[in-house]
């Protein structure tokens, strides 16, 4: 009896890799158009009041412009790392942001600015620890859901994650800064949802802190005056309500077209902020509403890929590293979003990667180093014949 020979090659096997490939090239794209254009827009809302106020029109501009150089290099170093390797500074990184939040309040290293210290000064630089916890954070609770899976399934399974964002929420409440608090309550109940916490659990932890909003409103004055000033900002147009009248006038005059691109009129130091926390309204002001359209599209391009990374990645710590920063980003432009045009009370919020403030570009930058690290390192297997 003769038996058949196998040919050579028949057999097919599989194989685990975990070299880098390319990776999402069109959301790495995106991240880095969106920040090359808010250079270009920082230059454009910042020149006139850098000029006064520094003798130097360029002064913003070349701080977002090294921002950018840097957090485009952490990106792109950051993305060749494999993600999993982040797994083990999840609970370092919470740490590392919870003394920086602390060393805020240290008299002479921490630094104040119209009634908020939210900042560390080091010489001529200064670090917002705020921007800093908000990474640290995600990364905490990635790590600690996907250690033991099971975890996420109970409330008390969930409190170590609970209570690390009330600490985080709770310190940066103290500088004070309602609207980051905010966005890291938002991002803390969204990293429970995508770990897969019970419908009871979730309701459980959203209900206090739906309720909580209101008496934090309450027990500061200023932020009653804020929130009589959004409900009627034009009952005291120079002192509340004057810097949402201005927003609002930068965003109607722009049109469909906008004004043109560094001719906006706000920027003449009518709007306060006008490089930092409001310059969605300067670019509407500048671009109109078909530019504002091409902005928003260009952001949700980058939370779609995102999240699209997060979603075929097959590895659970990889899904809620890739999310959780997805989720963050997502946040902060729709709370940024809603402040400039008066939908909610104003509050300090930067718009992610396009308004001014190193911090914010380079620890954004890097989180999205992260999430393209996901993709570049996503777990596939090659047929070997």
């Amino acid at each position: 009896m003769t038996v058949p020979r196998r040919r050579r090659g028949s057999v097919k096997r599989t194989k685990r890799t975990d070299a880098a490939g390319k990776g999402d090239l069109l959301f790495l794209a995106a991240v880095l158009l969106l920040a090359a254009y808010g250079v270009v827009c920082v230059y454009s809302a910042s020149s006139y009041n850098a000029e006064v106020q520094y003798g130097d029109s360029l002064f913003f501009f070349r701080k977002q412009l090294i921002g950018f150089l840097i957090g485009a290099a952490a990106m792109v170093g950051i993305s060749f790392l494999h993600y999993e390797k982040f797994s083990k500074f999840g609970l370092p990184a919470l740490i590392v942001s919870v003394v920086l939040l602390a060393l805020v309040f240290i008299p002479g290293l921490g630094k104040s600015n119209y009634g908020a210290t939210r900042w560390i000064g080091i010489g001529s630089f200064t670090i917002q620890p705020s921007e800093i916890a908000k990474l640290g954070f995600v990364l905490f609770a990635a790590g600690y859901f996907a250690k033991d899976p099971a975890r996420m399934r109970t409330l008390k399974g969930s409190l170590p994650v609970i209570g690390a964002g009330l600490a985080v929420c709770v310190l940066i409440m103290l500088e004070p800064n309602m609207s980051v608090t905010m966005c890291v309550g938002a991002i803390m109940i969204g990293m429970l949802f995508l770990a897969g916490i019970s419908k009871k659990a979730l309701a459980a932890i959203c209900i206090p802190v739906l309720l909580a909003v209101p008496a934090l409103i309450l027990m500061e004055p200023y932020r009653l005056q804020r929130l009589s000033a959004f409900m009627d900002p034009w009952a005291s147009p120079k002192e509340e309500g004057y810097q949402l009248i201005q927003s609002l006038y930068g965003l109607s005059n722009g049109n469909l077209f906008g004004v043109g691109l560094f001719h906006s009129r706000q920027k003449y130091r009518f709007l306060p902020f006008a490089e930092s926390d409001f310059i969605l309204s300067v670019i509407a002001e500048e671009t109109g509403f078909f530019g504002v359209l091409a902005l928003f599209l260009l952001i949700g391009l980058i939370v779609w890929r995102g999240f699209r990374i997060a979603a075929r990645c097959g590895n659970f710590y990889g899904f809620l590293l890739a999310g959780g920063i997805t989720l963050a980003f997502a946040v902060q432009c729709a709370l940024n979003a809603l402040v400039v045009s008066g939908c909610i009370p104003p509050t300090g919020l930067p718009l992610p990667l396009v308004s001014a403030g190193n911090t914010s570009l380079i620890v954004t930058m890097a989180g999205m180093g992260i999430v393209y690290g996901v993709s570049r390192h996503t777990q596939t297997k090659k047929l070997i014949q």
